[in-house]
């Protein structure tokens, strides 16, 4: 009977120590969204759209002296987009792409400042401006790699790598899913006391670049794929001591870029174009009062000049690319701007305010970002309009004038517009949070002409950007998280 009991002890406190190193949560958050003039402008040939986007998530974490373990599956959909019905016998959703896997990583626990990441994971540094989890979006970002971390006192330092291969091919090494082809990443972060904290990143990136054998020439023969690497480097640098906030960071991007769509050439053959591009911002934080916080900043990410033809310059790519980032997190809610979008672009320049005021059980904000170009912009429509002025009314001197400064002469207004975000949240419930946005772009022709929204053919100023339409976006989210092993106090 004694030894009944012993055992019956023993295998509950087991149960016990076994329950508390396992861990299982969730999370579901449909988010309602009315687009009309998301991502991009507005026009009268464009219908409103409204959608329900939901996420779903199962979380399984298991932890032990010698390693940690985690496993995210995720179903992610639009409501109405899947059958209510799934038939085996038309194969629907024979893609998959219903359910798939998040996160699935280990992590070696070495000793205990040294460990080994390995598996599909987030990569999450710093503010998110390089490398990101991108939560905002229902499927979010996560990476197939693996990651060297050392931690000791306030210092951490990750060193991570991650190659990629379509499938399990017997010939060939080719990416063509989207993604990079392979990547090497050196992190490093130090806390300098409980005020000052400081980054330095080194990422080496490489996208396969379109390319052709010797036998063809450019767009003949044989295609294939080279790998061209260009490297970023930077630092972040925090500061806060009591109601003040400073952040700055400082990025340059070098090396080779890759783009698996084209072969780049010019009349003195193909090349490899080089890349020569910065990113820097800073922003300073007040809490007036110990519920409200007002920011101010601005962000500086460097583009191509659409007026400068030359062919050394052509030859270059001066567009910063926030890479792997979490770029909803950015210049604006509204996403027109580095978020599947405006890459290899003009560049930006972004001077915002952000206010935030966060009660016991709500929060509410309101942010104000001022685009503008980094670098020129082409007036292609003021130049056809003064061509074709000069062609009918003209000499074929006038005509001369106008082609001899159709780029240098025909430069837009840098300012792209307005954006005003507005953000409300608060619990509907004890474990169920509520949040609502709503956004307006007040844009310029410039940005308009950015986007290719312009008038018609039918219309006499054809070709001009369009902005006589508004341009907005409102969206309205729930999210519960349960954590099903967390341990519940015993009510009375």
């Amino acid at each position: 009977m004694k030894n009944k009991i012993v055992t019956t002890v023993l295998m509950l406190m087991l149960s016990e120590l076994s329950f508390g190193q396992f861990t299982l949560d969730g999370e579901l958050r449909p988010r309602f969204e009315f687009r009309h003039g998301y991502k991009s402008l507005a026009d009268t040939a464009q219908d409103a759209a409204a959608l329900i986007e939901q996420r779903t998530r199962l979380n399984f974490g298991y932890k032990t002296e010698g390693y940690i373990f985690r496993v995210s599956l995720q179903d992610v959909h639009v409501w109405g987009s899947q059958p209510q019905l799934i038939s085996t016998s038309t194969q629907q959703n024979n893609d998959g792409s219903y359910l798939s896997i998040h996160e699935a990583w280990g992590q070696a626990l070495m000793s205990e400042n040294w460990s080994l990441k390995f598996g599909r994971q987030e990569i999450i540094l710093d503010d998110h401006r390089i490398f990101g989890s991108v939560d905002w979006t229902a499927q979010g970002r996560s990476h197939d790699a693996a990651i060297i971390k050392f931690t000791k006192n306030k210092f951490k330092a990750d060193i991570g790598a991650a190659y990629n291969q379509d499938k399990a091919a017997l010939s060939k090494t080719e990416a063509a899913l989207g993604t990079y082809k392979a990547l090497q990443y050196l992190w490093l972060h130090k806390d300098f006391g409980d005020n000052f904290g400081a980054s330095i990143l080194f990422l080496n990136n490489g996208l396969e670049q379109l390319d052709y054998d010797s036998s063809g020439t450019s767009g003949v023969g044989t295609p294939y794929y080279k790998d061209n690497y260009s490297q970023t480097i930077g630092t972040r640098l925090t500061y806060k001591k009591g109601k003040f906030a400073v952040n700055g960071a400082f990025y340059t991007q070098m090396g080779v870029h890759g783009d698996r769509t084209k072969v780049f050439s010019d009349n003195k053959g193909e090349y490899n174009k080089e890349i020569a591009a910065m990113n820097y911002a800073l922003d300073i934080s007040y809490k007036i009062t110990e519920k409200f916080k007002a920011t101010v900043g601005y962000e500086f990410l460097s583009g191509n000049s659409e007026t400068d033809t030359s062919a050394s310059y052509k030859r270059v790519n001066h567009a910063f690319n926030p890479f792997y980032g979490t770029n909803h997190k950015f210049n604006g809610h509204m996403d027109y701007f580095y978020v599947g979008n405006h890459i290899g672009s003009v560049g930006l320049q972004d001077i915002f305010l952000l206010l935030n005021y966060k009660g016991e059980k709500f929060t509410i904000g309101a942010d104000v970002h001022l685009f503008s170009s980094a670098a020129n912009v082409w007036d292609e429509y003021k130049y056809n309009k003064d061509l074709t002025n000069a062609m009918t009314n003209g000499t074929p001197a006038d005509v001369t004038a106008v082609n001899d400064k159709k780029y240098t002469g025909y430069t837009m207004s840098s300012g792209l517009g307005t954006e005003v975000d507005f953000n409300f949240g608060f619990d509907l419930s004890k474990g169920v949070a509520l949040k609502a946005g709503y956004s307006m772009m007040l844009a310029t022709t410039t940005l308009a002409d950015l986007k290719n929204v312009k008038y018609q053919s039918n219309n006499p100023n054809a070709g001009e950007g369009r902005i006589d339409q508004t341009s907005s976006w409102g969206w309205l989210m729930i999210i519960i998280k349960p954590n099903f092993t967390e341990k519940k106090e015993e009510t009375k």
